[in-house]
């Protein structure tokens, strides 16, 4: 998505109605602000959830091009202030409108679908049992770099949207 979306091209067209420095606090960088609303509608999240992902995700980290160490990290509030600032200006219909045209003259479609999570449901890896054995359909597994025995499940979420070829 950081390739696909004219960021440029919605940044002129959110620019207009975003706060100017020297009135009170120094705005958030315009693009992270964007950057932050585009995971927010693909995630389905809230404004809290939304924070609370940035903090917890590396994906999300390296999305918005940000260091936890180094850069100020927009609050739940702030997140706030700027979807309503999108919604009160009737930028949100806008930035969709702008990134279909774009991606349309790229020969792609963005639709509903469904975004798939693998969790894992522990299981004891002991052979102290009846049958002295592991249940066979638990399996060894590996995640963040710590090893687990048990069982992948697969659970789909709907999401906002998808992108997909035409």
């Amino acid at each position: 998505m950081d390739q696909i979306i004219p960021w440029e091209r919605l940044i002129t067209l959110i620019k207009p109605h975003y706060p100017k420095a020297g009135n009170g606090r120094k705005p958030m960088d315009l693009l992270l602000m964007l950057r932050l609303y585009c995971l927010q509608q693909w995630y389905n999240l809230s404004d809290p959830s939304l924070e609370e992902a940035v903090y917890d995700r590396i994906s999300f980290q390296r999305f918005l091009r940000v260091d936890l160490m180094l850069d100020r990290i927009p609050d739940e509030t702030t997140i706030l202030h700027f979807r309503h600032l999108l919604e009160k200006n009737g930028l949100t219909e806008e930035i969709f409108q702008s990134i279909n045209e774009h991606l349309q003259d790229k020969g792609l479609l963005m639709k509903k679908g469904t975004i798939v999570d693998a969790t894992i449901i522990r299981s004891p890896s002991s052979t102290k049992n009846q049958e002295q054995k592991r249940d066979p359909e638990m399996s060894s597994t590996r995640k963040n770099g710590q090893y687990y025995f048990g069982m992948k499940v697969h659970a789909g979420v709907d999401a906002r949207w998808n992108l997909s070829f035409m």
